[in-house]
């Protein structure tokens, strides 16, 4: 069984139809990715997965629970992370302040803060740690707004980490990266995938197609297509598309 899987997921807006039975499967350890053009669904897809959306119909399973229509924290708990196009941190605060807020420990024991938690040494450490995964060590007490942009998104998928996930959801995690920048982000998930499961929403096909090992292409609400990236070399759709010369 996979670690997580979409069956039949359907979303409607109205009398807007988004998603059309979509069905999809993440493995654990592997890189997933989804693409397709700009109003196929695929940010949607990523709201019902993660929560932020409840399907019309259709159900979602991680690691064999029952988790649709679950709020975002619920779900998060179980293990499930996410960034989002627009990056969502908080740019006043030092970038060790992002992480020690996202960390489980840090929910426990702070709900009510009454102390400083720069004084939790445990905290500090496990912040630390997470810093050092996403290659930010050296940036703790900078202010988050201070950050190159590369470094920003390096920061949100340490936010995400921060929460102890199974499985990470990125959406357009290269969006305003140069060449430069979206290396370094590759060189990055390509050494974090040894520990995390990845999903990804992504516009740069040569991103995508070198560190995926599995691809949906989701077009009109619908999964057209799926297969390695070298499956997708041969698919109809991809080759009269502009991806074509990507794959």
């Amino acid at each position: 069984m996979a670690l997580f899987e979409a069956r039949n997921i359907h979303k409607r807006f109205g009398s807007r139809v988004v998603l059309e039975d979509i069905s999809l499967s993440f493995e654990e350890g592997q890189v997933s990715g989804i693409m397709g053009p700009n109003g196929a669904g695929k940010t949607t897809c990523f709201h019902c997965l993660t929560g932020h959306h409840k399907p019309t119909r259709g159900s979602i399973v991680f690691d064999g629970e029952d988790i649709t229509g679950k709020a975002p924290q619920r779900i998060a708990r179980k293990g499930v992370s996410r960034s989002f196009q627009m990056m969502n941190l908080f740019d006043d605060s030092a970038v060790i302040e992002n992480i020690i807020l996202a960390l489980p420990d840090f929910r426990r024991r702070y709900a009510q803060i009454t102390t400083s938690v720069f004084d939790d040494r445990a905290l500090l450490d496990q912040a630390l740690e997470v810093l050092d995964q996403v290659g930010l060590l050296g940036h703790e007490w900078q202010p988050s707004l201070s950050l190159s942009y590369g470094n920003r998104r390096a920061l949100e998928i340490g936010v995400a980490l921060a929460a102890k996930p199974r499985i990470v959801f990125l959406d357009e995690p290269t969006s305003g990266l140069g060449a430069e920048a979206t290396r370094q982000l590759a060189e990055l998930i390509g050494k974090l995938r040894k520990k995390y499961t990845f999903v990804m929403i992504e516009h740069d096909m040569r991103f995508l197609f070198e560190l995926a090992d599995k691809i949906s292409v989701i077009h009109w609400g619908q999964v057209i297509a799926e297969g390695t990236p070298d499956d997708l070399q041969s698919n109809k759709w991809v080759q009269r598309s502009a991806l074509g010369e990507v794959a």
